[in-house]
């Protein structure tokens, strides 16, 4: 079974978009969104980092994330997944019912269904590299592994 999902408000897999409002702790920091915190760490340690921070929504703080003009850090391209990963865990490990959500999917494969981004989701020709969708599952298997017995 393949579980496909992409708006933040779809009941019950929305909850697996970075634009959904399930807030936590990381780094110190309160992040409204993971999408917040993974645009946040292009710039990390500089004022427009905290900008998108603050940021009044996740659009927005994609947004700011997605500005050229200002320089992203140089490792970007190596620590992007990481980043996401973290995110990721930390979401999930803040709120029960979506971890629930998670778990409750299986082994179920999990796939970002957008055909704008060929990375993070399936891509326009359904052969994306769905970076979110492989980081849920593996977050599925580190929550379970967690899990008393």
């Amino acid at each position: 079974m393949t579980i496909y999902f992409y708006g933040a408000e779809e009941v019950p897999y929305g909850c697996f978009s970075n634009f959904s409002s399930h807030g936590f702790d990381l780094d110190g920091h309160w992040w409204p969104t993971s999408e917040h915190y993974f645009q946040a760490q292009k710039f990390a340690g500089t004022r427009h980092a905290e900008l998108i921070r603050r940021a009044a929504g996740p659009l927005r703080a994609a947004e700011l994330g997605r500005d050229r003009s200002k320089p992203l850090r140089r490792d970007w391209e190596r620590v992007k997944d990481d980043v996401m990963r973290r995110a990721v865990a930390a979401k999930f490990a803040a709120h029960a019912d979506i971890r629930a959500v998670l778990l409750d999917t299986g082994d179920a494969e999990i796939v970002e269904d957008t055909g704008a981004d060929h990375y993070w989701g399936r891509g326009r020709t359904g052969t994306g590299r769905n970076m979110l969708g492989r980081i849920l599952m593996r977050t599925r298997t580190q929550l379970r592994a967690q899990r008393p017995r």
